[in-house]
């Protein structure tokens, strides 16, 4: 199953937020994915398939982590953003 993991400062507020958005965009597009949520240190022990984080993280989980497909939001919950950066991963990975 795909694994999406969502990165944020803390690992609660805004990657939980996040989580609960793109939980939703997946339901729209029937796609089915174990999601979880993180903070920017606990980056490098995950095997995620994709990683979601803000664009202000991005120099971070790029340093932890350089193999695991990455996309960066400049609004976490924003659906329409989420949508546009993730269904053209989630074809690549044969998802959709």
């Amino acid at each position: 199953m795909l694994k999406i993991l969502m990165v944020c400062g803390a690992g609660l507020g805004s990657s939980f937020a996040c989580e609960m958005t793109v939980d939703s965009v997946l339901k729209d597009l029937n796609v089915t994915a174990k999601l979880d949520h993180t903070d920017i240190t606990s980056v490098a022990g995950t095997n995620a398939d994709i990683i979601i984080a803000a664009n202000n993280f991005k120099h971070q989980v790029e340093k932890y982590d350089t193999n695991t497909t990455k996309i960066f939001l400049n609004r976490l919950v924003d659906k329409n953003e989420i949508r546009e950066k993730l269904v053209p991963v989630l074809k690549e990975k044969g998802e959709l």
